[in-house]
């Protein structure tokens, strides 16, 4: 049940708030919050002058800060605290401030408990950026007034008071923003689960147990879309409060959504043809599989099929860059974990060059050596990465005593060279670095950009 968001606007009144995080979305958050007449204090590890401009506004409208080394020594004796999503629940400085009565939260949660409209929510190791897009794409094409927010669009809380009862949100939710949830949207979707983010997880366990907050608290009037072809998702069922809903590209269903003679079908009806889909590939059948299950209650056949036939896919997700002498290059800077760059290399015609690599999410790497060893033609890897990356395949080549040429790049941009030396005409060069950029890059979007911009500098 929503709650009024009244109710917030007199509590966080006069309180004495900190959060921590300066960034994209927590600027409006700042701003909204010294609107609704909380006291702030900002906190953040980058220095006043890496911070720049934001700091001469903020200070001008009376906000606190605690910056640089050991900013977190500040933390205590607030009213309310607005966490950042990557920071644990269980960090000493939050244990500390619980313990003071400290009410702590974060954007996401109270933008959930409050939201006037309806909101989809969309969670999964692999696809959740191009599922919710595909969602916000079906609402809008339908009529709704629909907002995306969550991990992509706008920060969406400071805009709470404009969104109305009747629109539509999509949220794209990761396991952080859900890990401290405690209230689950109308409509839940998730789209896969294998290993990622074991990073920032104490083990398998925790990160699927955060995933499951997208469904917790539904009640029986809710409805929660699952993978029935993932080994993980398809118990899901057994927990939920409301009605549950199955698709899957690996067997045929009467009831949910599937997969069957290149066709996709709801219910036994027929949506439209593999074939028809503008953007490629088995896991965005499925991601389109999803999508229009969570829908279907509000959106029409036609405009599921007019939006299958022109959505041209998401930027950084196997996106066409251009053709160099007859080489193809595509940036899918997204595919920050193996499964999902497995996905995306299985796509192609034929082996590609793989330019892989980055931030270790101590993800293993087996699963990519073993079953994508055959998709591949050549192998540049970049990174952190990069050394246990070509151990693990070359273990594989020497237990299937087969050949595949690796080459080791110091820099980004020494990867991306090497791939367009090796390459011939005919060839596929895929960024797809089965890891997180932050090695090299702030976000996975910069490192998409990056490649982009290298590339569109060939000849």
């Amino acid at each position: 049940m929503k709650e009024d968001f009244d109710i917030f606007k007199k509590f966080i009144k006069g309180k004495n708030t900190a959060v921590v995080g300066i960034g994209v979305s927590n600027i409006p958050l700042i701003r909204f919050l010294l609107d609704l007449g909380a006291v702030v204090t900002a906190f953040d590890k980058k220095t006043k002058e890496q911070l720049g401009d934001i700091i001469t506004e903020f200070a001008q409208k009376g906000v606190n800060f605690s910056l640089g080394e050991g900013y977190m020594e500040n933390l205590k004796g607030f009213d309310v605290i607005f966490k950042t999503p990557s920071m644990r629940i269980d960090s000493e400085y939050l244990l500390k401030a619980k313990q003071e009565g400290t009410y702590i939260t974060s954007e996401m949660e109270e933008f959930v408990k409050y939201c006037p409209a309806k909101i989809y929510g969309v969670t999964g190791s692999d696809g959740k950026t191009t599922t919710t897009t595909i969602i916000y794409k079906l609402l809008k094409q339908e009529g709704f007034n629909t907002w995306v927010g969550g991990n992509i669009g706008a920060p969406l809380f400071s805009k709470i008071e404009e969104i109305k009862e009747d629109d539509r949100v999509v949220l794209e939710l990761s396991s952080f923003q859900l890990m401290t949830m405690d209230h689950s949207p109308e409509v839940a979707l998730v789209t896969n689960l294998s290993p990622n983010h074991l990073d920032m997880h104490k083990g398998m366990e925790e990160y699927v147990e955060a995933k499951k907050n997208i469904f917790r608290y539904q009640d029986k009037n809710d409805v929660l879309v699952i993978n029935k072809g993932n080994s993980i998702t398809k118990e899901f069922d057994k927990e939920a409060n409301g009605q549950v809903r199955f698709f899957t590209s690996k067997q045929e269903l009467n009831e949910g959504a599937c997969y069957k003679d290149g066709k996709l079908f709801i219910d036994g009806k027929l949506i439209c043809k593999k074939d028809d889909i503008n953007i490629k590939g088995m896991h965005n059948v499925e991601n389109y599989l999803g999508a229009f299950l969570a829908v279907k209650d509000e959106v029409s056949f036609e405009t599921m099929r007019k939006v299958a036939e022109t959505f041209a896919g998401v930027s950084h997700r196997n996106e066409f860059v251009k053709e160099v002498n007859g080489v193809k290059y595509y940036n899918d800077s997204i595919g920050t974990s193996p499964t999902r760059c497995l996905a995306t290399i299985s796509v192609f015609d034929k082996p590609i060059i793989l330019i892989a690599g980055g931030y270790d999410k101590h993800i293993p790497f087996e699963p990519l050596a073993e079953q994508g060893v055959d998709k591949i033609k050549t192998l540049v890897l970049v990174g952190n990465t990069k050394d246990k990356i070509k151990a693990v395949f070359h273990k594989v080549l020497k237990e299937r005593d087969i050949k595949l040429p690796i080459y080791v790049a110091e820099s980004f941009e020494d990867a991306v060279y090497k791939a367009k030396e090796v390459a011939e005409k005919g060839d596929y060069v895929v960024l797809s670095p089965a890891c997180a950029s932050f090695d090299m890059f702030p976000n996975f979007e910069q490192r998409g950009n990056k490649f982009r911009e290298i590339v569109n500098s060939f000849k």
